[in-house]
């Protein structure tokens, strides 16, 4: 409140370039209604709902800008509906909101960095204790966690590990009474219901918080969230990339704006070589092959024509990499640049793939797959195949069981690392790959 203050008299005093008069009573009207309105936008973005472990720079400077969102359009609305908008001016509004802006959040850094130091000097901090097995992994974890971020400010003062007889009860409610300590921490792990109903009734009668922690280890690499159903916590463990709806929406949209701008843009180009792979050797421009999909459901890759028509009677099953003799001169160097992938754009088009995943296996590498690792193999079924991919940028073609392992491998990190800035990246190296001629 006395930064948007300030910042609307500075604003005002620079912009009428007046130092000693009192402000217009129109312009001293709206800096009450900005005070009233910075209470109602503050309330409705939860600008101060925070505790020691959420009160972040980012976390702050986000609920900064969407309360300032909020304040500048309900302003902007009542000078509209109030027909006063040509009275105030504009730039004086600008520099307001610069200032205000500009300072609130100088002023949010400073005091964080000098609470952080204030806490880590010792002083400003919170008290817990843990109530489960004191040589259990879970509350070895919560110590760690403490002692490894000393800004959030927290001191153990004791452990419990109790079996919930009555005298052990008695020793944690004395303890509690003595050290008052702010918060108690229970791993549920290590206690049964009944005994966390004790300790939750102990702990409200010394008035000390308890906070239940389970043991989640066995769920983070399956990216574990909380939704609550009514008022009861469900555990939702993700079984497959994607889950959050919004997130596979995204990346359906950036691969159909993508594959649509390359094939018109590159229109030109696939004519070029459509008639440079007509003219190298007798045969179809395209080569259409049945490859694996998401899920396992067959369909259709489309593809430049690298090797010789009716290569499949040389009597080799797998690709033998660039001395294949089935491979053309011309597909050599197609299969180099990468531009052999390019018609997979209609793939994409279609929804048979994406731009980044996994690579769409042939039924020879999927039976070669599911011998060597049948597990990782139909991980990497939960998601659309790819046009390119981690284990396509490090690996290639794989013309063995070994480089098919290892590409499956590097394929699997996609799946535990995505974001559209990690697909950005993959499409960045491909072209890097495409550019240097290295693909195999």
């Amino acid at each position: 409140m006395i930064l948007l203050n300030a910042s609307f008299i500075i604003a005002y005093y620079v912009r009428f370039d007046v130092l000693i008069d009192i402000p217009d009573h129109r312009y001293i009207n709206l800096l009450l209604m900005c005070n009233l309105l910075w209470l109602l936008a503050t309330y409705f973005s939860e600008t101060y709902q925070f505790n020691r472990i959420s009160y972040s720079v980012y976390r702050q400077s986000l609920n900064l800008v969407r309360a300032c969102i909020i304040h500048v359009s309900c302003i902007l609305m009542l000078l509209y509906f109030t027909r006063q908008g040509e009275i105030y001016s504009r730039k004086q509004v600008l520099f307001t909101y610069s200032f205000f802006v500009f300072s609130a959040f100088v002023s949010r850094v400073v005091i964080l960095y000098s609470i952080q130091l204030y806490r880590r000097a010792g002083y400003n901090f919170r008290t817990y204790a843990v109530v489960g097995n004191e040589k259990g992994e879970l509350a070895s974890l919560i110590d760690s966690f403490h002692k490894d971020r000393k800004e959030l400010g927290y001191k153990k003062c004791g452990d419990f590990d109790i079996s919930g007889r009555n005298d052990e009860i008695v020793r944690l409610e004395h303890f509690l009474e003595q050290n008052q300590p702010d918060y108690v921490y229970c791993c549920l792990s290590d206690m049964d219901d009944t005994l966390i109903k004790v300790v939750i009734r102990v702990a409200q009668r010394q008035k000390t918080q308890v906070r239940l922690v389970p043991d989640f280890r066995g769920f983070i690499d399956y990216l574990a969230t909380i939704e609550y159903h009514d008022m009861y916590p469900v555990i939702q463990v993700s079984t497959k990339p994607f889950s959050n709806r919004q997130e596979e929406t995204i990346k359906r949209l950036f691969d159909l704006v993508f594959s649509i701008v390359v094939m018109v843009v590159g229109f030109p180009l696939f004519l070029i070589l459509m008639a440079i792979v007509a003219m190298s050797s007798p045969g179809p421009v395209f080569f259409l092959q049945e490859r694996s999909g998401r899920w396992g459901k067959s369909f259709k890759v489309i593809k430049f024509r690298t090797m010789h028509k009716d290569a499949d009677k040389f009597g080799l099953q797998h690709s033998q990499g660039d001395h294949d003799p089935r491979i053309t001169t011309v597909g050599r160097i197609l299969r180099r640049s990468r531009l052999d992938e390019l018609p997979q754009f209609f793939n994409v088009f279609k929804g048979d793939m994406s731009i980044v995943g996994p690579r769409p296996l042939f039924k020879y590498d999927v039976d070669m797959l599911m011998k060597e690792a049948p597990h990782e193999f139909k991980k990497l079924l939960t998601v659309k195949p790819g046009i390119t991919s981690i284990g396509q940028i490090k690996v290639g073609y794989a013309s063995n069981v070994a480089e098919n392992v290892r590409r499956l491998r590097y394929d699997l990190e996609y799946l535990s690392k995505y974001s559209m800035l990690t697909d950005v990246l993959l499409i960045m190296q491909t072209i890097q790959v495409m550019l240097m001629g290295r693909g195999r």
